[in-house]
């Protein structure tokens, strides 16, 4: 039995998680859940699983929640206290990190320091502070298995080969939603025009994320610090079927890809279970449905977000977290209305401009550069006075 603390269980990540601990109770305990604001299938989920502690975003939504639940409760946190908490309780083996954004960056660390192992689909924790991500989890003896579709189908795919015999990880893309339209109809996207992905569902920061191409640029970070591979070895391909996961090419001019039904059930699994396989309920994939499978490369004009986090990777070590503050405020200025579509690549490389790469020793220098980097951002925002 495998004792779970999962941080952020009302979102797609998180919902997908307890799917699969129902379908295993044999296998998988809850005994942590945190949430945001979604109090009514945060108290359903608490309910059906039972954990011993469980965390919201504030003191009032804690107090709504306990006059939610009837029988006995759990103890209730909240805000940063409560995540570090529901991240290092005690009886938990393995921590599912699906917090959105930079805010999961503190509750992760601190699950690795705990000695917990991780299940990481909080790609921003290592877009912001993955070199220190990384020693923590050397220095405290512990694993740490991707989620993401693309890393996991990475990770499948260099289990039993040596990592020096790597020439290149190729990371594949669906393309979103534009990805037939001409570069000068982008600046009419609608919200609900970004919102559409083809393929995936996801939460809305994510599915904005992959229509700009930059959740392919978080996960080139990503995947540099995951597998210790430098960014001229990351190669993205557009691949719109989603069935090829990603691949890795080796010297010898052989590539080993991981196939699969869109379904992310199955990388969380993987993490969950590793080395075993457990049944998923993903339909299997049959590729005779198939009339074929594209590839092609990314126009970085166009996606100007991919190449942003390219760049970002080569200016220094704070340049990741600095982009990731812009586009998560840049992000939210769109849902909000308040800028168009058109405007996120252009907020994030304006604060971008004005940042001077610094050395990262601490997660404290991260949470600095992090809100440096809002702080511009909302600036540049308000520099725009209401222009596209």
């Amino acid at each position: 039995m495998k004792n779970l603390s999962i941080l952020g269980s009302t979102g797609s990540i998180g919902v997908s998680t307890l799917e699969l601990v129902a379908a295993h109770p044999d296998r998988f305990r809850v005994v942590a859940l945190t949430a945001g604001a979604n109090l009514e299938l945060f108290a359903r989920q608490i309910e059906a699983f039972r954990p011993r502690v469980v965390s919201v975003l504030n003191e009032e939504l804690a107090g709504k929640l306990s006059r939610m639940l009837t029988g006995a409760k759990p103890e209730i946190m909240h805000g940063v206290p409560g995540l570090i908490a529901a991240a290092t309780v005690t009886e938990a083996r393995m921590v599912v990190a699906a917090i959105v954004g930079a805010a999961g960056l503190i509750p992760t660390a601190a699950a690795i320091m705990a000695g917990k192992d991780v299940a990481l689909a909080n790609k921003e924790t290592l877009v912001c502070a993955g070199s220190l991500i990384m020693d923590l989890v050397r220095d405290h003896g512990v694993a740490l298995y991707p989620v993401d579709s693309e890393h996991s189908a990475v990770f499948q795919s260099i289990e039993g080969h040596r990592s020096e015999d790597i020439e290149k990880i190729i990371l594949t893309a669906s393309g979103g939603p534009f990805l037939e339209w001409p570069s000068e109809r982008m600046a009419t996207v609608t919200i609900a025009d970004a919102l559409n992905h083809p393929n995936w569902s996801m939460g809305k920061k994510i599915t904005i994320d992959s229509a700009t191409m930059m959740n392919k640029g978080l996960e080139v970070i990503e995947a540099r610090w995951l597998f210790d591979v430098p960014a001229a070895k990351i190669d993205v391909n557009i691949h719109p079927q989603s069935i090829i996961h990603s691949m890795v090419e080796y010297i010898d001019g052989c590539v080993i890809a991981q196939l699969g039904t869109p379904d992310m059930k199955a990388p969380i699994a993987y993490a969950l279970s590793y080395p075993e396989r457990v049944a998923t309920g993903v339909t299997p994939l049959d590729l005779t449905r198939f009339s074929g499978l594209t590839f092609f490369k990314p126009d970085m004009e166009k996606f100007r977000c991919l190449k942003l986090a390219y760049d970002a990777l080569e200016s220094g070590p704070s340049m990741p977290a600095v982009m990731n503050a812009a586009n998560e405020v840049a992000v939210a200025a769109f849902l909000e209305g308040r800028i168009a579509f058109s405007a996120i690549p252009r907020v994030i490389e304006e604060t971008m401009m004005a940042h001077g790469a610094v050395a990262l020793a601490t997660i404290e220098n991260v949470l600095h550069v992090d809100r440096w980097g809002r702080n511009k951002a909302a600036e540049v925002i308000g520099n725009y006075n209401g222009a596209p």
